[in-house]
């Protein structure tokens, strides 16, 4: 989706899903859309892909990249979908994924149990490994410069910052992790940080470390994400925040853009 603002181009960022693992009907499990003028980047997929981007006003067939940041199921479990639809609706053009060694292999051999080598005129797909180190640049573009880290979740998994090349601002993404020092270090300075905030819990981080990790990487603003949708109040999550963090924090919701 292209956003014009006094003729200038805008990028975004859209929140297609905003909970943790366990989904309810307002929020779907966490994903997301980067758009831009000539490309628009899927961060993981879940459920339906196609109606969340639809929902948004964005077209599927816009999508020119997806980063998988781990293979847990309320990341990866949209990717068959997505491919196998995109392909039946008549896409032909490539499409790049990205990820760790170790989610690709998994993603790759999934694709393989629904046999998808045997689809016919399927559109090109280009795996890109990326290596488990710190500050990897994943891609590079007019719009768009993306690098990814690796942070504390249970299996391999990467975190992301987004630099937007034609405005000056940035974001980072910590995907699911226990408080790190790679976050901090991947958002330093950034104009957004999103960090889950599942809870104090293995692999995963409070809303109140959350706080703390954005005050240590100086961010701007603070949206918390991939957090628990039934039984918990947003406000405590804020106010958990409030006590390690001073600058504005907000809770994503699904379909919530955030304009850079």
């Amino acid at each position: 989706m292209i956003i014009k603002l006094e003729d200038a181009i805008v990028p975004a960022l859209i929140f297609l899903g905003t909970s943790s693992a366990i989904p309810d009907e307002d929020h779907e499990n966490t994903h997301m859309v980067v758009t831009g003028i000539e490309q628009t980047i899927l961060i993981d997929s879940v459920g339906n892909s196609i109606l969340r981007l639809k929902h948004a006003g964005v077209d599927h067939n816009d999508l020119t990249d997806l980063i998988v940041t781990h293979f847990h199921p309320d990341h990866v479990s949209g990717v068959p979908s997505l491919l196998m639809n995109m392909w039946l609706l008549g896409r032909r053009h490539a499409l790049n994924i990205y990820g760790l060694q170790y989610t690709l292999e998994r993603l790759e051999n999934m694709m393989d149990f629904y046999d998808w080598a045997t689809w016919p005129n399927f559109f090109p797909v280009h795996f890109h490994n990326l290596p488990e180190e710190e500050r990897v640049q994943l891609l590079e573009s007019k719009e768009f410069r993306v690098y990814s880290s690796p942070v504390h979740h249970l299996i391999p998994t990467i975190g992301l910052r987004i630099d937007f090349l034609q405005t000056g601002k940035s974001l980072a993404y910590s995907c699911d992790t226990e408080p790190c020092i790679e976050v901090e270090r991947l958002g330093l300075g950034v104009d957004v940080l999103i960090h889950e905030a599942t809870g104090e819990t293995l692999g995963h981080t409070s809303a109140a470390q959350a706080g703390r990790i954005a005050s240590n990487a100086q961010a701007k603003s603070l949206y918390l994400i991939h957090y628990p949708t039934k039984g918990v109040d947003g406000q405590s999550l804020i106010e958990a925040v409030r006590s390690n963090y001073n600058n504005p924090v907000a809770l994503a919701q699904d379909f919530m853009k955030l304009e850079f």
